[in-house]
């Protein structure tokens, strides 16, 4: 047998080998990974499937809290029993059910040192031992705590507010929310018992303008169902800054009414506020009533410069004010709210007129779209009787009247006499009774026969043929139609 065909039966022989390990070992059941928290009680599932022809004689439990160094915590055999030889388990690890098969334990009273690997091996015949691991990590929930430091204004970076997350494990993160600017910063220490204390610190500039304002501590760990926020309210404090009001120029003889009031910001709060003259002692017109000076009449006593001072444990702050009496009181302002409300009065009325006008102005517009406008002929003016009479005693003149109510197409030419030069009239309306105007031609109705005879004369009338057509269509397309009442011309 060559080299080659050894090397592969040896590759073959390897191959089964793991095969039947990884197999083997797949039949013991185990849960990869289980937590539990301190003084609880965890369980540790095993069992054995499938065994088959496989003889089950022993299993043990063996902890290995770091890599390499076992320790047998349980063990259980079918004849003698169980046994429990780590004294560090001792009362607290013991078998869920006492069984070959299944020799799942439970622990109790759990440490943080109880973090680790647990092997669970069975001892058999032939295939000899077989085994699962689990690994069980201990959690531990954080003591949380946030507080605001009191600290002085100045021009220092200084801490204002700290925040713990102690003895958690995981480790747990910690985040500032704030609108201040400053930094932080964290600090993580191990505890005994394998947990971590995590501190973050927030720093600042503090001013008297910071005091009171928000600043949110969260502490995010895997034990927390969501991060836990603690808002804080920053610390500043700062001695007092005085303002003095309640003065308004118009001190006059006689007053009564004059008050000024003494405002101090300070934190702490001011102990004492007091008011006193420039001048010296105050004058016996004015009381005292707190951080107020009530003035019962003014007079030439207080033309002087009042000063109010407030401290606290921090320092003092005080402000001055002159005082001015003047014989007559000053005239009281005027009042803008007439004009003003003159304005908007006339303002809404324009608008309502602007608004009515474009109002009527769409609605004529829509009117005409619809067809509902003006007419855009001139309707033909009234006609008096006799008149046609009258003007055929008339000289004629040759000149060329138009007359318009309606445009005339050409085949719509009236015929009338040749020696009349009154003009003839389109009648838009359906009368078909004698003519109105006492004896003036009748308008051909365009049923392409003129009429047999005049009314007047009683005549056979022959057809009209202007003299020169040429010239009535010039002077009937220089008209616009739009632009004109006038239809078409005739001659007379």
């Amino acid at each position: 047998m060559s080299d080659f065909t050894m090397i592969n039966c040896c590759l073959i022989l390897c191959a089964c080998l793991l095969s039947s390990q990884a197999v083997w070992s797949q039949r013991v059941r185990v849960e990869p990974e289980v937590t539990a928290y301190p003084n609880g009680s965890v369980n540790l599932r095993c069992e054995f499937s499938d065994s088959g022809s496989t003889k089950l004689t022993q299993v043990s439990w063996m902890f290995e809290r770091v890599e390499g160094d076992r320790h047998n915590i349980a063990v259980f055999h079918p004849q003698y029993g169980a046994s429990f030889p780590n004294k560090d388990f001792d009362g607290r690890v013991s078998f869920t059910r006492g069984s070959l098969e299944n020799p799942s334990i439970r622990i109790d009273k759990l440490r943080m040192a109880d973090a680790g690997r647990y092997i669970c091996e069975y001892a058999t015949y032939p295939s000899g031992n077989e085994q699962g691991t689990t690994t069980l990590i201990m959690l531990a929930k954080p003591k949380n705590s946030a507080i605001a430091i009191p600290v002085q204004a100045g021009s220092s970076e200084v801490v204002v507010a700290r925040c713990e997350a102690a003895q958690g494990k995981p480790e747990a993160t910690i985040s500032w929310i704030t609108a201040i600017a400053g930094r932080y910063n964290h600090t993580s220490v191990p505890e005994m018992d394998g947990t971590v204390t995590v501190k973050s610190e927030y720093r600042m500039i503090p001013t008297p303008s910071e005091n009171g304002k928000e600043i949110t501590c969260l502490v995010n760990q895997r034990t927390q169902i969501e991060p836990k926020s603690f808002p804080l309210k920053l610390v500043v404090e700062y001695p007092p800054t005085v303002t003095i009001e309640g003065y308004d120029n118009n001190w006059y003889m006689g007053r009564t009414d004059a008050v000024l009031t003494c405002q101090a910001d300070a934190n702490p709060a001011p102990t004492n506020v007091t008011w006193r003259a420039l001048s010296g002692q105050l004058p016996p017109s004015v009381r005292v009533d707190q951080n107020r000076l009530l003035v019962r009449k003014v007079d030439e006593t207080v033309n002087t410069t009042f000063v109010c001072e407030a401290k606290n444990s921090l320092g003092s702050g005080k402000k001055e004010l002159v005082a001015m009496v003047i014989d007559q009181p000053l005239p009281a302002p005027t009042s803008n709210a007439g004009p003003v409300v003159g304005g908007i009065i006339a303002a809404i009325i324009i608008l309502c007129l602007i608004g009515a006008g474009v109002a009527m102005y769409h609605k004529r517009r829509q009117s005409m779209a619809n067809g509902e406008g003006p007419p855009k002929h001139k309707p033909p003016p009234p006609m008096k009787s006799g008149s046609s009479t009258e003007m055929l005693n008339k000289p004629q003149d040759k000149t060329t009247t138009i007359t318009e109510t309606q445009p005339l197409s050409n085949y719509e030419t009236n015929y009338y006499e040749t020696n009349s030069a009154e003009p003839v009239t389109d009648l838009d309306d359906d009368n078909t009774g004698p003519p109105a105007n006492g004896g003036t031609p009748t308008v051909w109705d365009g049923s392409g026969q003129p009429p047999e005879k005049d009314d007047t004369t009683d005549e056979t009338l022959p057809p009209y043929e202007p003299a020169d057509q040429n010239d009535v269509e010039a002077v009937y397309t220089n008209v616009a139609r739009e632009e004109s009442f006038m239809s078409k011309a005739m001659l007379v």
